[in-house]
């Protein structure tokens, strides 16, 4: 079997032979920050020298942001429940993955990242084992846990640790795309508030993402489930039925064909499947992100028919709507300003840094590519300057 994928817009032919390959023994290794070649070496960075540097640590705990990596390690903390589109394949099979995650962090960010799995899906004994190990790093990546219960996780984790904490599959992808439908409307020429948009999804991406543009002004917004548009017509609770309070303002009931009727915006974070007819039945310059991952929830050369702007989460097709462009950035920028939260304000800055970075969009190219340089800055950068 082989993967093509597309970087740059070049097409590149991946082999499990390679891949398999590249992953032997892991993808990470811890790299030394010191020379330890000499007597001297060793008698500063462990027995005796150490011991001073413990001893100012504990007569003075703030010092470990100083004299350990502590202050600057990222957790990338999973139970392996929400893989990619794996769903829940556990602790062990998820490792691959935060591993790859750990790694974006360091090329991306300059950070150190260490992937934590968990043996477990309660919530609690996860906030337990992560307040024991508090000392260990400086802020939580939370990956792939599974909605609902990944918002309770957050915000439990967001009380219990006194450090930035942050669920990329929920804030990450909101921000990358805000910053891309920021773009894409000055593509198609309107305000982004005056927009009708249609999220298909209410797990984890879908609420983030309805939050966010909530935050950004949009007015009319209307999110669907598995089951239809979430409205007064619906027995809801939790997370859903506070978000169908503050969305779909005209009161629609029923599936996807009646909310995309005259919609200017589809954003699709689920893993179901819109039929052609209904992207047709969207106004003329229509906005279709399509990013459920492998299988868009319309395949986007369907889409280009009907809609002036398309994005996938795929790197085979233009515009990718990619977390890469955001976390690396966002933690840094947390970690630089010493913030305690990632914050509303944070996430916008962010998703503005981002979409700054496309000087004059076009419907190929409304984002940066993640490899471009400068992304991750601009982004900490913003995120240090919006910090309280």
């Amino acid at each position: 079997m082989s993967i093509h994928a597309r970087t740059d817009r070049s097409p590149i032919s991946l082999t499990d032979a390679e891949i398999f390959a590249a992953h032997e023994g892991g993808k990470l290794e811890i790299a030394l920050s010191a020379p330890l070649e000499t007597q001297r070496d060793l008698s500063i960075a462990y027995t005796p020298g150490v011991a001073r540097v413990s001893r100012a640590i504990e007569q003075a705990p703030d010092a470990a942001g100083s004299y350990t990596w502590a202050s600057r390690l990222v957790a990338v903390v999973s139970d392996g429940s929400a893989v990619l589109g794996l769903g829940d394949i556990g602790a062990s099979a998820s490792l691959p993955v935060m591993e790859g995650k750990s790694a974006l962090f360091r090329r991306f960010g300059g950070l150190n990242s260490i992937p934590i799995v968990l043996e477990t899906n309660d919530v609690d004994e996860i906030v337990e084992t992560l307040v024991r190990l508090r000392s260990s790093f400086g802020a939580v990546n939370l990956e792939d846990v599974s909605a609902p219960r990944c918002f309770e996780l957050e915000s439990k984790l967001i009380e219990a640790l006194d450090m930035p904490v942050m669920h990329d599959d929920q804030h990450g992808t909101a921000v990358v795309v805000l910053a891309a439908l920021t773009n894409a409307a000055r593509v198609v020429g309107r305000p982004l508030e005056s927009l009708r948009i249609v999220v298909s999804g209410a797990g984890a991406a879908g609420v983030a993402v309805s939050e966010m543009l909530l935050h950004a002004g949009v007015r009319d917004l209307v999110v669907l489930d598995s089951r239809g548009v979430l409205g007064p017509d619906r027995q809801l609770d939790g997370v859903k039925c506070g978000l169908a309070s503050r969305t779909n303002p005209r009161g629609l009931t029923g599936g996807i064909d009646v909310a995309l009727a005259g919609a200017d915006v589809f954003i699709g974070v689920s893993s179901g499947t819109v039929p052609e007819e209904a992207v047709a039945a969207m106004s003329s310059d229509a906005i279709v992100f399509a990013l459920s991952n492998p299988d868009p929830e319309v395949h986007p050369e369907v889409a280009a028919r009907h809609a002036r702007v398309v994005a996938t989460g795929r790197s085979d097709f233009p515009n990718q709507i990619n977390n890469v462009l955001a976390f690396p950035g966002i933690f840094r920028g947390a970690l630089d300003a010493g913030a305690r939260r990632i914050t509303t304000e944070m996430k916008l800055a962010a998703a503005a840094a981002i979409a700054g970075m496309v000087e004059a969009p076009t419907a190929e190219r409304i984002v940066p590519s993640p490899l471009e340089a400068g992304v991750a800055d601009a982004v900490a950068a913003a995120v240090i300057a919006a910090t309280d």
